[in-house]
């Protein structure tokens, strides 16, 4: 490939970094945050950080 970086043209062509490895580990990335959100469920704390207006204290 004429844009390949050096680094990776020791290997042999089966071995290097392939755009299905790539798209694979985003996925399994969107997974990951996803399943985290899921546990972790941040609701109350993102509402009232982001969508509630802070009341005035006098």
């Amino acid at each position: 490939m004429a844009g390949e970086s050096a680094m990776f043209k020791f290997l042999r062509p089966r071995l290097r970094l392939q755009p299905a490895d790539i798209q694979a580990a985003a996925l399994w990335g969107v997974a990951a945050t996803t399943t985290a959100i899921w546990l972790v469920q941040p609701f109350d704390w993102l509402k009232k950080t982001f969508l509630e207006k802070p009341t005035e204290e006098q």
